[in-house]
C-alpha cells in the first residue's frame, strides 16, 4: 500500500506579517497532483491542519477546497487534529465527511476505532490519535496525574489492543501529533510541554508498521518505522536550512517499510544573514540571497543609521532585523536575549527567584509551584483553544 504522509499545514498563517495562503495553496495543487500521479492509496495529514482554533474565512475555504478535491480523486484520507487546531471544531460533521472517504479523527475516545483500508495484501488499520494533552484527557485514559507519555502509552494500549484481535497480518499505522525524542525542533513549534517534560520515547510505538507523526517542523527519521513528515512550508527563519517534503511510504505486504521524500515547492527561499551593514551591502557573497526573505543581524558595534531601508535597496524581502553588537562574552552589554538562549520558561523564573534572594536558589517546594503554575497556564490555553 503506498502512503503519502504530510502534516502540520498551519492554514492561515503568515511569515513575518506576509501572508502565506497562496503558498498553502500551491503545496495543495501539489499535494493533489502527487497523489494523482504517484498512485497514492491513502492520503496522511498528522495534525495542525489549522494554525489556530479558530481559522479565518481564507483558511476554512482552502481546507474545504483541499477536501472536496481529495474527495474527487477518490483517495481516502486520514487527518487528526493538532495542538494548534481546535478539535471540536475540525471534527464537526466527521461521519457525514467520512462517507466522502476523508476521515478526521478528533476524539481521543476514538483512537482505538481504525479507519480500515484494503489492497491485494489484506487490510490496513489506519489508528489516528488526535493531539492528547494530558490534563484533558486524563479521565478518558483512567490516568491520575500524568504527562505525555502516559497518555500516550495509554492511547497505544488501546490500539495495540484492538489490533491484536484483528485477524493475523493486518497491517498498522498510526498518526500522532507529539514532540518524540530525538526529534530536532525549531522555533515555530508551540510549546507544549507539561510537568517539564514534553517529549515521549518512540518505543511507545512499538508494535504498529508505521507512525506517521506531525508536530515538529522539520522532515526527519527517528526509526525506519517512526518518522516526522514536517511542515510544507517554512514558519521561521530557524527552518532557512529545511529541505520541505512529505513521505511517500510503501507498505509491504508483510509491513516492511521503505520511504522517499518528495519535495514540496518552495514561494521563496529563506537567508539568515549576519555582519556589518556596510558589509551586507557590498560583499558580492551574498547576491544568491537577493530575491529571498532575509532576517538581518547586524553586528556593528554602533547602530547604523536606516538599517531597514538600507538594506531593502539590496534585499527587498527583508522580514527580520536584529542587532548584536561585537563586544566580549564578558561585556555588561550584552543583550538579555542573548542570555535567556536555549533556557526554558521553568529554568528562567528559577533563576529569577535565586537573582532576588541573593543567590538563594529556589527549592524543590517553591520548584514545583512555578512548575505547577506554568502547567495551568498551558492547560488552561490547549482549553480555551479546544473549546
Amino acid at each position: 500500500m503506498r502512503i503519502l504522509h504530510t502534516s502540520d499545514w498551519h492554514l492561515g498563517r503568515s511569515f513575518h506579517r506576509v501572508g502565506l495562503l497562496d503558498a498553502q495553496a500551491a503545496f495543495i495543487d501539489h499535494l493533489i497532483a502527487t497523489a494523482r500521479d504517484e498512485s497514492v492509496d491513502a492520503v496522511l495529514v498528522a495534525g495542525d491542519v489549522y494554525d489556530r482554533a479558530l481559522p479565518s474565512l481564507p483558511a476554512v475555504e482552502l481546507f474545504d477546497d483541499a477536501l472536496h478535491r481529495l474527495a474527487a480523486l477518490g483517495v481516502p484520507t486520514v487527518m487528526i487534529s493538532g495542538n494548534h487546531d481546535s478539535a471540536r471544531r475540525l471534527g464537526v460533521a466527521a461521519g457525514l465527511i467520512g462517507r466522502a472517504g476523508i476521515h478526521l479523527r478528533t476524539d481521543p475516545a476514538g483512537c482505538a476505532t481504525p479507519v480500515l483500508l484494503a489492497d491485494a495484501h489484506g487490510e490496513v488499520a489506519f489508528y489516528g490519535l488526535p493531539y492528547l494533552e494530558p490534563a484533558l484527557v486524563r479521565e478518558e485514559f483512567d490516568l491520575g496525574r500524568a504527562g505525555h507519555t502516559e497518555v500516550l502509552a495509554a492511547a497505544m494500549e488501546r490500539v495495540r489492543a484492538d489490533l491484536a484481535a484483528r485477524p493475523a497480518g493486518t497491517r498498522s499505522v498510526v498518526l500522532a501529533h507529539a514532540f518524540v525524542t530525538g526529534g530536532a525542533a525549531c522555533d515555530s513549534e508551540r510549546d507544549i510541554t507539561v510537568g517539564g517534560v514534553a517529549a515521549v520515547p518512540a518505543e511507545v510505538f512499538d508494535g504498529v508498521d508505521y507512525a506517521a507523526l506531525g508536530h515538529l517542523h522539520g522532515c526527519q527519521r527517528i526509526t525506519d518505522r517512526v518518522r516526522y513528515s514536517g511542515s510544507p512550508i517554512a514558519y521561521s527563519f530557524s527552518e532557512a536550512d529545511h529541505r520541505k517534503s512529505m513521505w511517500l511510504v510503501d507498505l509491504g505486504a508483510d509491513g516492511a517499510v521503505s520511504a522517499e521524500r518528495v519535495d514540496c515547492p518552495v514561494p521563496r527561499p529563506l537567508a539568515r544573514i549576519r555582519g556589518r551593514l556596510d558589509d551586507l551591502l557590498t560583499d558580492p557573497a551574498y547576491d544568491r540571497h537577493e530575491q529571498a526573505w532575509v532576517e538581518a543581524t547586524l553586528t556593528d558595534p554602533a547602530r547604523p543609521h536606516e538599517p531597514m531601508a538600507r538594506l531593502r535597496k539590496r534585499f527587498p524581502h527583508t522580514l527580520a532585523l536584529a542587532f548584536e553588537p561585537e563586544r566580549t562574552g564578558e561585556d555588561p552589554m550584552a543583550s538579555y536575549a542573548q542570555r535567556l538562549r536555549g533556557r526554558t520558561d521553568q529554568q528562567i523564573a528559577e533563576d529569577f527567584v535565586a537573582h532576588v534572594r541573593g543567590g538563594n536558589a529556589a527549592d524543590a517546594r517553591e520548584r514545583a509551584v512555578l512548575r505547577d503554575a506554568f502547567d495551568a497556564v498551558r492547560t488552561a490555553e490547549a482549553a480555551a483553544e479546544v473549546n
